[in-house]
């Protein structure tokens, strides 16, 4: 049987990248799927539909997670669509680059109102209905760890991811609802390649020669560390930030 048989899985930002590898490979597992997505709906809906074509189950959810209101929505379209939750991944995520010169108020109010509002906004709303044996997870950063000039931002919106899961594994053990995060490290995806951070790229090359195992990253070597932490393999594992990075 297939490790995830019968759960319901919210992914935020699965419309592409890292989110839609995710919501794949949890599909694959037997997860019915609710797939999130705030401007491209086109992505999203190409998720579902490589979910169906491959004979599984997904429905896509518009809504901006920085807003509690609508982060709620997909909650309620896991109960609607499917019956239950059990499994909820924030990954929405933004991010930019820029020394403390150009520090932008602006800029830390979007960043930290999606990597940071958005994931308690999405857990708030899913923790009354996640039963025992439950999976939050958290996708962070290996950026936490790499003291990366012109990163203070976005560093710090995932250190705090880091310290969320960190409280809310203590916060819901009893209720035996088990919060993890991942932190990737680079990984290639059409927000890197929009950024022009590509392989053979100057940033890519420097990150790479970093890197043990010789590479970055791709989408899938993410998705199978979800997986992991979304089934019962993981059952004694909580509160952990685990990097899934090559060894950078």
């Amino acid at each position: 049987m297939a490790r995830l048989q019968d759960k319901v899985a919210i992914v935020t930002g699965a419309s592409k990248g890292i989110g839609a590898a995710i919501a794949k490979a949890l599909a694959a597992e037997g997860a019915a799927v609710i797939v999130n997505y705030a401007s491209s709906r086109e992505g999203a809906e190409a998720t579902v539909a490589a979910i169906t074509d491959g004979g599984g189950k997904a429905v896509a959810v518009g809504a901006d997670v920085a807003d509690p209101a609508q982060a709620a929505t997909l909650v309620d379209a896991a109960l609607r669509e499917f019956g239950r939750l059990d499994i909820v991944v924030n990954n929405s995520g933004v991010y930019a680059f820029a020394p403390i010169e150009q520090f932008d108020p602006l800029e830390y109010h979007r960043m930290f109102g999606i990597n940071v509002l958005g994931l308690l906004n999405v857990t708030k709303a899913a923790v009354p209905h996640l039963a025992e044996g439950a999976s939050v997870i958290n996708i962070s950063s290996n950026i936490t760890r790499m003291k990366l000039p012109g990163a203070s931002l976005y560093t710090a919106s995932k250190a705090a991811a880091d310290a969320i899961t960190r409280v809310l594994s203590t916060e819901l053990g009893p209720r035996r609802i088990r919060v993890n995060a991942i932190a990737p490290g680079m990984t290639l995806t059409e927000g890197t390649d929009a950024a022009g951070i590509v392989e053979g790229s100057d940033f890519a090359d420097q990150i790479i020669a970093q890197t043990p195992l010789g590479r970055a990253g791709q989408p899938d070597d993410i998705a199978v560390a979800a997986v992991f932490l979304a089934s019962d393999d993981a059952r004694w594992i909580t509160g952990e930030v685990i990097g899934v990075s090559g060894g950078a």
